[in-house]
């Protein structure tokens, strides 16, 4: 029976750790023997608490394990700072034992932290990747699924659970039982350790026309050093006209807004995840000017970027992300008719002006 070892990290996510978990329970529900056990742990012997408030009894940190128990380490908000020396040394010490280890979610901090991620492939959940690649840079970072070195392995967290253990399951007790287990829990497409963590825009690229999907990744991939629209379009094979109305009924703003919030959204990862000043976060997200970054900052979460090194700052009850594309599209639609609003105001009073000279 394989021993499966629970380490949560205080503001835990619960959807990440029953994604892990719920695949293993229902392998034992189906084997004739049960396969796994499991037991949860903290660093310091007490309840961890999720970030939907939901408790968990844990137990202090077992001071050895067998090589083939399993390490779950299940961290979200706040892990990227989490530096505990006893954890960290707790963790180095079963990788020497040959335990295997996984960290999901905001996790491989810790494990990069703890020097398990040197030289190696890891992935973290993708709105913080930037800044993971910012603070480890020996570590190979990359946006999929999950990914499995040797005896070290991250997951990306969330849904993505579920499929690295039916990886595992597979792995373990072969093809069918997996098909079972993924039938029981209705999760009917395996996706594999590369495949991508997320749809663009919250929906497919493969359902975008061709040209705006080549066009957000150009820009994705250009943060720090934005492509003017003209270079975006001569890449995509189209006039920057054509470019910007199919982006326009697809996306619904334009290249150049679109590139923003984009920039903005790998900026607050970087504050938040890191520990660059103000001024390099700028630089790094593609601003030449420091005051232009701070009025935009400012306008689309409404918040100073001084504000925002905290991704859940201690006096909130729950996190927010005021910086969502649909918030950002409502904000330019009620801006855009406002101007309308203005222009058609400032129209009125021009036709007042006017009559009034004419009479007089």
């Amino acid at each position: 029976m394989t021993r499966i070892v629970s380490v949560l990290v205080p503001r835990f996510n619960m959807l990440c750790l029953v994604s892990l978990l719920e695949p293993l329970r229902i392998t034992n529900y189906l084997a004739q023997e049960p396969s796994y056990s499991f037991e949860f742990c903290s660093a310091d012997g007490k309840d961890a608490t999720a970030s939907n408030g939901m408790p968990v009894s844990c137990q202090p940190l077992p001071e050895k394990l067998e090589r083939d128990s399993m390490i779950l380490l299940v961290g979200s908000w706040g892990a990227e700072h989490y530096d505990n020396p006893a954890l960290l040394s707790w963790l180095r010490k079963q990788e020497r034992l040959g335990v295997h280890l996984c960290a999901a979610e905001m996790a491989p901090y810790i494990f990069a932290r703890a020097g398990l991620l040197n030289n190696r492939k890891a992935t973290t959940h993708w709105a913080y990747l930037p800044g993971f690649q910012e603070l480890f840079p020996k570590v190979r970072g990359v946006e999929q699924m999950y990914t499995i070195d040797g005896r070290i392995m991250t997951c990306a967290g969330s849904t993505g659970g579920i499929d690295f253990m039916l990886h595992h399951i597979r792995k373990e007790h072969g093809e069918i039982l997996t098909r079972e287990v993924s039938d029981i829990i209705m999760h009917p497409i395996l996706r594999e350790q590369d495949a991508p963590q997320r749809k663009s825009l919250g929906r497919s690229l493969d359902e975008l026309p061709d040209v705006v999907g080549a066009a957000i990744k150009m820009i994705e991939e250009n943060i720090s050093d934005p492509p003017q629209v003209p270079e975006i379009a001569e890449a995509v094979g189209l006039s920057q006209r054509q470019l910007e109305r199919r982006f326009n009924s697809s996306v619904g703003c334009s290249v150049v807004q679109f590139g923003l919030l984009m920039r903005l959204q790998h900026a607050r990862v970087l504050l938040v995840s890191t520990t660059l000043a103000v001024r390099d976060v700028a630089t790094a997200s593609g601003f030449n000017s420091l005051s232009h970054f701070a009025y935009a900052f400012r306008n689309c979460f409404g918040r100073r970027p001084s504000d925002y090194r905290q991704a859940w700052p201690e006096g909130m009850e729950v996190p927010s992300w005021p910086g969502s594309l649909s918030k950002y599209l409502e904000t330019l639609g009620v801006n855009q008719r406002l101007r309308a609003q203005n222009a058609g105001k400032a129209f009125d009073e021009d036709l007042t002006r006017s009559a009034t000279l004419d009479k007089t």
